[in-house]
């Protein structure tokens, strides 16, 4: 593959603002390229995009195209950074008035250079809110896709979607169903902003040319355009990929917009190494209705706050996964310490539940075409819930490990819904570590307080999650909680009961259709 960065665009906005600042701040700026301006991180904009890209194992060749009015500050950059000048491109251009346009200037490089591989192309003068995401992922997700690939992230608060180019993507295929450049108000609801960050595959660069005899104009040639062409008339096969992480292209931007992003960006790097980040996730009692959640049945459940589990993340060096003192012991005051521990307690502790809330985690993100930084972490954590009681203490140590993972890799709620993220804490169970389980814990526990939930075959069939709603708490009586002390496992009790289920037998088909209409009962009492 072959990488691509493009700096030839004229900031004549921003380094006339630089020129004529009165304060003095910005004069050793003054008739610096764009790209050379500082980023985040003190490190000037390119420096941080060819430290990413500067790798053999991914890209073959790095090009840098760059105007003829600043290429010999970019040519002095090369030799300084160890980049190779010869692949410094001068697209002749010295003003705004004869600049070719960014997609002329990308068909300048591959024509010139001949280049026929995969591209991936970068705006060189774009600033970057985290500088540690993983581009080995990007490249992944795209080798894994029959198309292009265009990279997104969703627009901050403040931001306008009339000022950048908006993607509307299928949340099952990931493919670009619609590019809409700068669109007006109410065009759309999407809030996914596109930047100049994309990967051509090599039998689609003709299409650049084919765009270009279209568009005569420079002011036309721009990528934003070319998107919408490619994606919304030509129907091409493209695929997006999100970044939780902001970009800013400097552009045609002035003096304060650009000071603005990088006191924004800067003071968010500033603030990486926070506090430790700390969740909870609660206990839940079954009220009506349980088991048949398993058996597309209908539950009422709630969470307790008297028991919880709690996940502590702390940002570090490597990845690291510390054992519980109680819960996962190394060491044993004997043999036959070991021996009474083992006989009472089990093998399993909540390690393992950890470690395969990561896996699981970086499976959906990469499956998703969200590209998570490169950043490690410490995960510990404790819980108080009895354990084998059915208040789904394995449950609340996945749910809370998982709200942890999305606060540190900026995750949202767009990106993992609510009932998909009670799929999600069940496929680690079940899948990983093929644990007997159903989904009403995880859809309370994810909900939090007093839910109703309905897991009828239609709707599990047609969206994979059922029909989740909360309920007011202040309509119960008190309870009380009665549990054992030693309990057995309770995971044995229902482990022929699903078989049973597929089976079809009278008794266990028609004691979950009894138990869902309890529920609906129950409801409609309250």
């Amino acid at each position: 593959m072959i990488c691509i960065l493009l700096v030839a665009g004229h900031g004549t906005v921003l380094e006339t603002q630089i020129k004529n600042d009165d304060t003095g701040l910005y004069g050793h700026l003054t008739g610096v390229p764009k790209a050379l301006l500082p980023g985040t991180g003190g490190k000037k904009i390119l420096d941080f995009w060819w430290e990413t890209v500067n790798t053999r194992q991914l890209f073959t060749e790095v090009y840098l195209v760059t105007n003829a009015d600043k290429y010999k500050h970019y040519e002095r950059w090369a030799t300084a950074n160890d980049f190779p000048v010869e692949n410094v491109v001068n697209d002749g251009s010295t003003t705004l008035e004869d600049r070719l346009g960014a997609v002329a200037d990308l068909e300048l490089a591959i024509r010139s250079r001949k280049l026929q591989d995969d591209i991936m192309v970068i705006a060189g003068d774009m600033l970057c809110a985290d500088q540690n995401f993983d581009i080995a992922q990007v490249i992944r997700f795209f080798r894994s896709k029959p198309g292009e690939l265009v990279i997104y992230y969703e627009l901050e608060e403040g931001e306008k979607s009339s000022s950048r180019g908006i993607v509307e993507v299928c949340s099952d295929t990931h493919r670009i169903t619609r590019f809409l450049e700068k669109p007006q108000e109410g065009l759309t609801k999407s809030r996914l902003a596109s930047v100049v960050f994309y990967c051509l595959r090599g039998n689609t660069l003709p299409y650049l040319s084919e765009f270009l005899s279209l568009q005569p104009q420079a002011e036309d040639r721009a990528f934003g355009q070319f998107w919408e062409w490619l994606i919304n008339e030509k129907q091409l096969h493209v695929f997006g990929m999100k970044l939780p992480t902001g970009f800013q292209l400097i552009g045609q931007v002035g003096l304060s917009d650009y000071t603005k992003w990088l006191t924004h960006y800067s003071a968010k790097q500033q603030d990486k190494p926070a506090q430790p980040i700390t969740c909870r996730s609660y206990a839940r009692v079954g009220l009506m209705g349980n088991p048949s959640d398993g058996f597309n049945g209908k539950t009422i459940a709630m969470t307790i706050s008297n028991f919880w589990a709690e996940v502590t993340l702390v940002e570090s060096q490597t990845l690291v996964l510390l054992p519980h003192p109680l819960n996962d012991p190394t060491e044993f005051g004997s043999l036959q310490d070991l021996f009474c521990i083992s006989r009472k307690e089990g093998y399993l502790g909540g390690l393992r539940l950890l470690q395969a809330t990561c896996k699981k985690f970086y499976q959906f993100c990469s499956k998703q075409g969200i590209a998570l930084t490169k950043q490690n972490f410490t995960l510990k954590y404790d819980t108080n819930i009895p354990r084998q009681v059915g208040l789904a203490g394995s449950s609340a140590i996945v749910s809370a490990t998982l709200k942890c993972l999305m606060r540190f890799y900026n995750i949202t709620d767009s990106d993992l819904p609510r009932p998909i993220r009670a799929n999600f804490i069940l496929n680690v169970e079940t899948d990983e570590l093929f644990i007997t389980a159903g989904l009403q814990d995880r859809v309370v526990q994810v909900y939090e307080g007093l839910v109703y939930m309905d897991f009828s075959k239609h709707l599990m069939e047609e969206r994979g999650y059922g029909e989740y709603i909360s309920m007011d708490m202040s309509i119960l009586p008190p309870f009380w909680l009665a549990y054992l002390s030693d309990p057995s496992d309770s995971g044995r009790i229902h482990s022929n009961v699903r078989q049973r289920w597929l089976n079809e037998e009278p008794l266990v088909v028609e004691a979950m259709t009894r138990f869902a209409e309890l529920t609906d009962q129950a409801r409609g009492e309250t």
